[in-house]
């Protein structure tokens, strides 16, 4: 389950009638169940300050001009709503985002002011997901800071070419990308005390994935720059899906098999110690969608040399497929105690024997494996 996949926001509706009927709130505001970066499932509340939007960009469905049903949020509208279905145990967390009135700085403003009334007139312990809006101002970026438990801002495409095709008004390095190099800022140079729970918040970006042509060694390039640069904690990856009556209305939707690797293919570099040149790309630049990126490497690398187990440290031991970096330490552990020499062990961490026994050996042998055994 992944934690907040693609933005599948919905218009908010609000009905200040019904604001004392709980299933007719909970109706009002759908609640996805997501996982937090501690690995905690969570209800969580997912809507817009407004879904009015000045901005048009050509794959959104809320894009300015389209013909669909609208709804804003006040603060105080908001929060209460929000107060409610956290009492009754509904939603656990919100993540804010908006559409775009009135500029960004306005508009940052509203979820600001949504954000200081859940923590400082409700005094709201959960967690909290801003967005942040092309251009926000210094100011509020830090202030969403102290608010929230984690920020975002959309990058949308890989470059600023890609941009300008998805979104014609968005600006790359001003709106998008300088707004992550400031929140990584204030993370290196202000004390943590200042912050919700004396902790800066986490960051994430989000890309849209196959309407105008970005490879996916352009979108991982960009995601491993991030990561480096500004210390993202997640790129999410919204496989693009034409929305009718949008300049983009009738392009394919991309197989979700691409949205996956490319999910894959991240966390590899962000868990396992995996350098974006080790991923193997085709002619186009792209992944393959028939084969995880482990596997594929893998298999290109540790057939002909295979990883002794009871020899390879952490970083290797995290190369073999099946093996993620819990059960890599189990390993570790479990040598201090003697010689690993079957997969019946290796099968007891929860290691997919299936998928690790070809790029492995077993205090120097090839285990003795026959699939459908574990």
């Amino acid at each position: 389950m992944p934690f907040e996949s693609a933005e599948d926001l919905r218009s908010p509706v609000y009905n200040a009638a019904c604001q004392d009927n709980l299933a007719q709130l909970k109706e009002q505001f759908p609640v996805t169940h997501a996982r937090l970066p501690n690995g905690k499932n969570i209800p969580l509340l997912k809507t817009m300050q407004t879904s009015v939007c000045e901005r048009d960009c050509n794959y959104c469905c809320f894009r300015s001009g389209r013909d669909t049903p609208r709804a804003s949020l006040s603060p105080d509208e908001l929060a209460d709503a929000v107060v409610k279905l956290s009492k009754s145990g509904d939603a656990k967390g919100i993540f804010l985002s908006s559409g775009i009135i009135g500029g960004g700085i306005g508009t940052q403003d509203r979820i600001i002011a949504t954000a200081e009334i859940l923590r400082n007139k409700y005094h709201y312990q959960d967690y909290i997901h801003l967005k942040i809006m092309p251009g926000a101002e210094r100011d509020q970026i830090f202030r969403a800071m102290q608010l929230a438990d984690r920020v975002s801002i959309n990058l949308e495409g890989p470059d600023e070419g890609s941009l300008s095709k998805l979104a014609p008004h968005k600006v790359f390095f001003k709106e998008l990308l300088e707004p992550l190099k400031l929140i990584e800022e204030i993370r290196k140079n202000y004390p943590p005390h200042l912050a919700w729970k004396s902790t800066w918040p986490s960051s994430c970006t989000q890309f849209v994935v196959g309407a105008v042509g970005e490879r996916d060694i352009d979108l991982l390039q960009t995601s491993f720059n991030l990561r480096q640069s500004f210390s993202i904690s997640r790129a999410y990856y919204s496989r693009f899906t034409p929305v009718i009556n949008t300049p983009f209305e009738n392009l394919p939707a991309l197989n979700p098999w691409r949205e996956h690797r490319l999910y894959q293919a991240f966390y590899l570099f962000r868990d396992y110690k995996f350098d974006l040149e080790e991923l193997q790309f085709d002619q186009n630049g792209n992944l393959q969608l028939d084969k995880d990126p482990k596997m594929a490497w893998a298999e290109q690398n540790l057939i002909e040399h295979p990883v002794e187990i009871n020899k390879a440290n952490y970083d290797q031991l995290l190369k073999i497929p099946g093996v993620g970096p819990v059960t890599a330490k189990q390993i570790i552990q479990a040598r201090l105690h003697g010689k690993i020499r079957d997969c019946s062990t290796l099968g007891k961490f929860g290691i997919s024997v299936s998928r690790a026994a070809r790029f492995v050996l077993l205090d120097g042998h090839h285990p003795a494996y026959q699939p459908g055994l574990f």
